[in-house]
């Protein structure tokens, strides 16, 4: 059984029953009504109606037992993990490029959860968000699949916002800033790719750019969905290809895909704070940045 013990700070104004405090901290129904009819949230050790207030400083506690929406355990991995951040329900990991995120049948061990897997000695990771295999970067997982739902739902309404650094070719001029708005469906002749199609997903990219020069410029780029390969497609599509995109830049790959998960902005489960965890960009990426730029080295980093 989950249990997770919260102290509510009740905020100016605020006068939530238990029932729309649990709406507004993301708790699917279902969840909820089992929560009601099993009596498991507690306010100061005590089960009351879902009517009741709540007041500031009461202690809840919430027990969740009974069954997640699902459970996957992965086989132990060999590598080590980059922990940027850690506490006692979730771990935020930055991944190299080159990993994939999760593995695609269960017999596979050499992902990042597998890897995680073997970090959580006295636990198991669950996948909220994914990233691509030649991305590097942030990637947020649980320890407990209570969580999951929870974050899904901060995904789908932006509350969960992911933000990249992006080094592009500049096959065609950039403005200093833009949204991209268009919709992502399969490559009917290749399986490994996307296109641009009407019938396609909605996806849309905000970019910004941060340095350029005539032939490459560096973007900050924020995701307002999260397609697969949306960043990708999505640049190459204006003419600004990712540096060595093995799929979408027609010019020659000369090492890592230059695309880096920089930031994560996301609500803490069960509290109105936001989290904000951000990571540098790798030595070797940061100095191929500045070479292409044709900046010194002991140029800030952009991620700072």
């Amino acid at each position: 059984m989950y249990q997770k013990k919260i102290i509510y700070h009740q905020e100016i104004g605020e006068n939530l029953t238990i029932r729309e405090l649990l709406k507004k901290w993301l708790i699917p129904k279902k969840w909820q009504h089992f929560f009601r009819i099993q009596q498991d949230v507690l306010i100061n050790g005590t089960y009351h109606s879902f009517n009741t207030i709540v007041h500031n400083q009461d202690k809840i506690t919430l027990n969740f037992n009974f069954l997640p929406r699902s459970e996957q355990h992965y086989l132990p991995g060999n590598d080590s993990v980059d922990v940027v951040y850690e506490d006692d329900d979730i771990i935020v990991v930055n991944k190299s490029a080159g990993k994939k995120t999760h593995p695609n049948i269960m017999t596979e061990n050499d992902s990042l959860m597998n890897d995680v897997e073997t970090y959580l000695t006295n636990g198991h990771p669950y996948m909220v968000h994914r990233i691509d295999m030649e991305t590097s970067g942030l990637v947020l997982i649980s320890k407990t699949p209570y969580l999951v739902p929870i974050f899904n739902r901060q995904l789908s309404t932006k509350t969960l916002h992911r933000e990249y650094l992006a080094l592009v070719r500049l096959d065609k001029e950039i403005p200093d800033s833009g949204t991209i708005d268009l919709p992502i469906g399969q490559d009917p002749n290749d399986v490994r790719k996307k296109i641009i199609s009407s019938t396609g997903l909605d996806a849309v990219t905000k970019f910004k750019v941060i340095q350029k020069n005539d032939d490459y410029a560096l973007l900050q780029l924020n995701l307002l969905t999260g397609r697969t390969h949306q960043l990708r497609i999505h640049l190459a599509s204006q003419g600004w290809p990712i540096v060595n995109d093995p799929l979408y830049n027609p010019h020659k790959k000369t090492g890592d895909l230059l695309l880096f998960a920089h930031k994560l902005v996301f609500q803490q489960p069960f509290s109105e704070k936001f989290q904000i965890i951000s990571a540098k960009l790798s030595k070797n990426m940061y100095n191929l940045i500045c070479a292409y730029l044709k900046q010194p080295k002991s140029s800030p980093n952009p991620d700072n």
